[in-house]
């Protein structure tokens, strides 16, 4: 659990350090296009589409210690984004909600083009597909000062939702290993974002579970490259 946090402190270092030698150069108001790629570094979890949203600093798209919201639980349970972008699309502080491409495989990329004004954060989420409700994504990738032809990159850590307890049976996990169940509206784990602990697997006892050892991760498990247009 250090590690991880050191991970994600190191993240969130990095990426400040990235953005904070660079200084704006055009009028908010301004329409501004931004590239967003997402790296799988995994060795055997497939990623959702990832849901990107650019928008302004008072919208949050998930906090660590706060309940998911139910459009956040569907993407972390079953991999869907489309109600998360939908939610996020009617909010005022969002300029614009776009869903990646595909899934992404362990070691691959999946870039898409976001545009809009007066938005000063892009954030990204995407599921761990052999897993019960774990996603990997940044909440506020701070882009206000980003210049043209500059890009800043991050490392991802994993989250747990919260929503679904980790049981890792094939019925409860929608990915390939399982076939299982993606959303479910039944809340039974602690019912807020916290850092995943990572899966236990069949291979360390847990008799029931649908996943190998191939399947644990170590912290990052992403990488995100937001490269302004």
């Amino acid at each position: 659990m250090i590690m991880k946090a050191l991970y994600l402190a190191g993240s969130l270092l990095t990426a400040g350090l990235l953005l904070g030698g660079c200084g704006g150069d055009s009028d908010p108001s301004e329409t501004a296009m931004y590239k967003v790629t997402l790296t799988n570094l995994t060795y055997a979890q497939p990623m959702s589409p990832m849901a990107v949203v650019l928008h302004q600093k008072s919208y949050t798209l998930f906090d660590i210690g706060s309940s998911a919201s139910v459009s956040l639980e569907k993407l972390a349970e079953g991999g869907d984004n489309s109600i998360l972008l939908d939610k996020a699309d009617t909010k005022d502080e969002v300029t614009a909600a776009l869903g990646g491409n595909g899934l992404i495989l362990p070691g691959a990329t999946d870039s898409l083009t976001i545009s809009g004004v007066n938005a000063e954060c892009i954030s990204v989420a995407s599921m761990l597909v052999n897993t019960n409700d774990a996603f990997t994504g940044a909440s506020c990738i701070d882009i206000s000062t980003l210049k043209k032809g500059t890009q800043s990159s991050m490392t991802l850590v994993t989250y747990d939702a919260g929503s679904e307890e980790n049981s890792e049976s094939a019925g409860t996990i929608p990915g390939p290993v399982g076939g299982g169940e993606g959303y479910s509206a039944t809340r039974d784990d602690r019912d807020f974002v916290t850092v995943h602990n990572g899966v236990i697997t069949v291979d360390d006892g847990l008799a029931d579970s649908a996943l190998s050892m191939t399947h644990r991760w170590d912290n990052p498990t992403a990488k995100v490259t937001v490269e302004r247009l």
